[in-house]
């Protein structure tokens, strides 16, 4: 019988019986913090009417958490080594799916057809960190069914998520990030809940994925064309960072754009809100082919 799956011991006997060894490469950080496992889950606030898709269970730590009080769990694991492991530790529950996956290669769509029925689950997930932030975004840009992301992520990314205008954080990251959702922090998580430790602190972060139309954009491309050009030369104004980016618009459009949007072009793209960058970009597309 196996023990408490954040213990120490529990760990160490698991991959004992299983072979199983850390894999530096998928960045494996198993979780040792109860309290912080009860945070997640607390956070995304899961109960019997919930569909759940995790993305990297590992030994399945937050996996049996959340199938006592989920309707649906669905669980994407690259690892094969673990699989073995998760029959063990989550065979008492009839209500959870592994599924032996890449999340970046699997379609989510039809997954999310397939075992939710059309429900949009909510997505919790402990990745590594090198590979956190492009799922988020995917899972945020191909604008999936899904109603809420709950996420471990560095410190300091979740930071940037939450960043507001005018912030040394703010960025690139945070308008798309803010854009898709709002986001808010459920608890910030010190290396020595895990086990290896990382070398970060960590937080994790609630994304409430919305279906925004508020902004009414003329295109959302040249929208987020616009966020990256502003934002890629942080210390030039917009005006020079709009005409040697990716838009390619001439400064004596820009000086026009400038006027029609109300937005002075000697400002940077760290000061601007989601709404004025929207205003900018839907002024821009009356100037591109």
């Amino acid at each position: 019988m196996i023990g408490k799956l954040t213990s120490p011991s529990t760990i160490k006997y698991i991959m004992g019986k299983y072979d199983f060894k850390f894999s530096k490469g998928l960045g494996q950080n198993f979780l040792i913090n109860e309290m912080v496992v009860q945070d997640i889950v607390d956070g995304a606030d899961i109960d019997e009417n919930d569909c759940v898709l995790e993305i990297g269970p590992g030994i399945g730590v937050m996996t049996y958490e959340m199938a006592s009080r989920a309707k649906q769990v669905t669980a994407i694991e690259i690892d094969n080594y673990l699989l073995p492991v998760l029959d063990e530790t989550l065979s008492a529950f009839d209500n959870v799916t592994i599924v032996n996956n890449d999340v970046l290669k699997v379609n989510l769509e039809e997954l999310i057809q397939e075992h939710f029925n059309g429900q949009p689950p909510k997505v919790v997930a402990n990745l590594p960190y090198y590979i956190t932030t492009p799922i988020v975004m995917k899972l945020l840009e191909d604008e999936l069914p899904i109603s809420d992301i709950v996420v471990m992520v560095q410190k300091e990314v979740a930071d940037r998520m939450m960043a507001k205008p005018s912030t040394k954080t703010y960025g690139a990251l945070s308008v798309a990030v803010q854009y898709y959702s709002e986001p808010e922090i459920v608890t910030v998580v010190p290396p020595s809940s895990f086990m290896p430790q990382p070398k970060v602190s960590s937080s994790v972060i609630r994304l409430r994925v919305r279906k925004r139309d508020d902004l009414k954009l003329t295109d959302k491309k040249v929208f987020f064309n616009t966020i990256k050009d502003a934002f890629g030369k942080r210390r030039k104004t917009l005006l020079n960072c709009l005409s040697s980016g990716v838009l390619k618009i001439s400064k004596d459009d820009l000086k026009l754009i400038f006027e029609a949007s109300g937005i002075d072009g000697i400002r940077r793209g760290e000061t601007l809100s989601i709404e004025e960058f929207a205003t900018l970009s839907n002024e821009i597309c009356k100037y591109i082919k």
